[in-house]
């Protein structure tokens, strides 16, 4: 793992924040990661509402399922949206948006990383209602939330995830997911 980019070496979908504002210089460089994500001929088709101010994010957190109650103290929830028709739409159902939207995302997880915070992906949410409650068109998808703060005391979770704060990373193998020169069965 030393010779990967530290922060993907180091990030984890950690639940442990602090209340505490993200400095709007640091957000900017985490949307500016975000929004510098390759895309399919550059079309650019993530479109992001950031939430961070306190009614708004009391609006949001009404919207958490139960399982996701450790989010409720982040500073900052972004909304992260996209629509088929926003990207290339390829043969056998391949349409980019979704994907140019998780690398765009990911750009925004590994720089918020690299800044200190957590960024951590849910899809644990009632997308009907935040994209009502938000004014994203009926048309797109709210693919995900991406939680963001600083770390912070475990006090609040429960023992389940005060458990995953400090488990090791667990990823499978690799030989049952990548497969050289032909497709493998493992």
């Amino acid at each position: 793992m030393e010779e990967l980019l530290h922060e993907i070496a180091v990030r984890r979908a950690k639940r442990a924040l602090r209340e505490d504002p993200v400095p709007e210089e640091v957000l900017e460089r985490v949307l500016t990661a975000a929004t510098c994500a390759p895309s399919c001929f550059n079309n650019q088709p993530w479109r992001f509402v950031v939430i961070n101010d306190m009614e708004n994010l009391e609006a949001v957190r009404g919207f958490l399922s139960s399982g996701n109650y450790w989010a409720k103290k982040a500073p900052v929830v972004v909304l992260a949206a996209t629509k088929a028709d926003l990207d290339c739409r390829l043969s056998e159902g391949r349409n980019y948006a979704f994907f140019d939207l998780g690398q765009a995302v990911q750009s925004m997880i590994l720089q918020a990383t690299k800044e200190g915070l957590i960024a951590h992906p849910i899809a644990g949410f009632k997308p009907l209602e935040i994209k009502q409650a938000f004014g994203i068109p009926q048309e797109y998808t709210l693919l995900t939330l991406v939680i963001i703060g600083y770390p912070g005391s475990e006090d609040h979770l429960n023992d389940k995830h005060k458990e995953l704060e400090h488990s090791e990373r667990s990823r499978k193998d690799q030989s049952e997911v990548v497969f050289f020169n032909g497709w493998i069965n493992p």
